[in-house]
């Protein structure tokens, strides 16, 4: 791996070029969170972010990487050097905006199942695409102050850890100059302007579940007569929150959630079946799998406790690794953001953040290092003087929207511009320092 340098002067003329872009990052954030696309359908996401790269000099573009996935390789003026991986991942959720922006979602679309949903960018999608094409176009404009390579990587899918698994597949290793170093970012509810990373362990494994629990249907009357499946739902639901309670040590980390519980269509009619998506959370892969077994054991336990006429089905919905970083790489990164965000705008995580992600994908399978921190998005006005560390273990103030809620969107000002500091920043620490004698 290449030993950077994070004092490089090249780094001061793209930091001071911020300001004359926010002006067309603004409306583009806004464009963008107006217009959400759900996972694997990011069509008119893509060809935003294309257009946009396609505009910047000496930008190469692929577009249909793992299916709606956009990749733009810049190469430096100042001659060969490492090559630098940033990625944003581009989709949204299945949310009812409720922030009363201007510029809210009032998209409407279909989901795989065939359910007619709202579309938002509730995770803050809309902000990393913003920050890497701004980044993309400074690093573009600067060309001679920087040597190597930057792939700038526009994912889909990653809410339903399609997105780096497919991109990987679709060839990406022989389609794209390999990178010495995988970079990526994600807002959050912290403070705005701060960033917050940990070397190891950086975000939590995520297994999603979709249970479906077969009864036996009948009149709401008779009960006697059926087997009722929203009886054992509530069953499972209410038994699962033992599974952390009390077979996970209190030294331990593991999430078990039922996020959607569906049966029956009448008050008075008792279905067959009832469905459930249970996520589970967890950072060590011994409680993960005790966490997994114990779900499976329940889940069947209360079906045979029911009566059940046959055994639950279970359907893997996805799974995430452990976001993993590496200890150096991420030296050099804090180095970068402390440079870029100033000391006091950058702090440690003391544990591991219980969110997850597939960015780490691309370092496991490019077999390269790879670093991820988040940034905040927040008022610091609501924060009450808590730092951030002291958010990571106590929690955010109860009224704080966080990722995924309804109304969840990032103060604009001044998160774009420290979104755009930071990667730039990162990416220079490494494809900024001068040219070895």
């Amino acid at each position: 791996m290449t030993t950077p340098d994070t004092s490089s002067p090249a780094l001061r003329p793209l930091l001071d070029g911020i300001d004359a872009l926010l002006p067309v990052l603004r409306p583009l954030y806004e464009d963008l969170h107006a217009h959400p696309e759900l996972s694997m359908r990011e069509t008119r996401t893509a060809g935003v972010v294309a257009d946009r790269l396609r505009a910047l000099p000496g930008c190469e573009v692929t577009e249909g990487v793992g299916g709606t996935g956009v990749v733009g390789v810049l190469r430096g003026g100042a001659g060969d050097g490492p090559t630098v991986l940033l990625r944003a991942d581009m989709d949204g959720l299945p949310v009812l905006e409720a922030t009363g922006l201007p510029y809210a979602s009032r998209v409407r679309t279909t989901d795989r199942d065939g359910n007619d949903t709202a579309v938002m960018h509730a995770c803050g999608h809309d902000m990393h695409v913003t920050c890497l094409l701004g980044a993309a176009e400074l690093l573009a404009t600067h060309r001679q102050s920087w040597r190597g390579t930057v792939v700038a990587v526009f994912q889909p899918a990653e809410e339903t850890g399609e997105g780096a698994s497919g991109m990987l597949a679709d060839g990406f290793a022989d389609r794209f100059p390999r990178p010495d170093v995988c970079l990526g970012q994600h807002v959050g509810p912290f403070p705005a302007g701060v960033a917050v990373t940990r070397p190891g362990a950086v975000m939590s494994a995520s297994d999603s579940f979709r249970v479906r629990l077969f009864g036996r249907g009948g009149h709401g009357s008779s009960p006697e007569s059926a087997v009722d499946p929203v009886v054992m739902a509530a069953a499972v639901v209410m038994r699962l929150q033992t599974v952390v309670s009390r077979e996970v040590g209190a030294g331990q980390r593991a999430v078990v959630t039922v996020g959607s519980i569906h049966a029956g269509t009448k008050e008075n009619i008792i279905p067959d079946e009832a469905e459930l998506k249970i996520n589970i959370r967890s950072v060590d892969p011994v409680v993960r799998q005790r966490v997994i077994d114990a779900v499976h054991r329940i889940v069947r336990a209360e079906a045979a406790a029911s009566g059940a006429p046959k055994e639950p089905e279970f359907t893997s919905l996805g799974e995430f690794p452990v976001t993993e970083n590496t200890a150096d790489a991420t030296s050099t990164v804090v180095d970068a953001l402390r440079g870029a965000l100033g000391e006091q705008g950058v702090f440690t995580l003391p544990q591991p953040i219980n969110g997850s992600e597939d960015f780490g994908l691309f370092g496991t399978a490019l077999g390269v290092p790879s670093v991820f921190w988040h940034f905040g998005g927040a008022d610091p006005a609501l924060f009450a003087d808590m730092t951030p560390e002291e958010l990571a273990t106590r929690g955010l103030p109860p009224e704080i929207p966080t990722n995924h809620s309804p109304k969840y969107a990032p103060l604009q000002d001044p998160t774009i511009a420290v979104g755009v500091r930071a990667l730039v920043a990162a990416a220079m620490a490494w494809v900024g320092a001068p040219a070895s004698a």
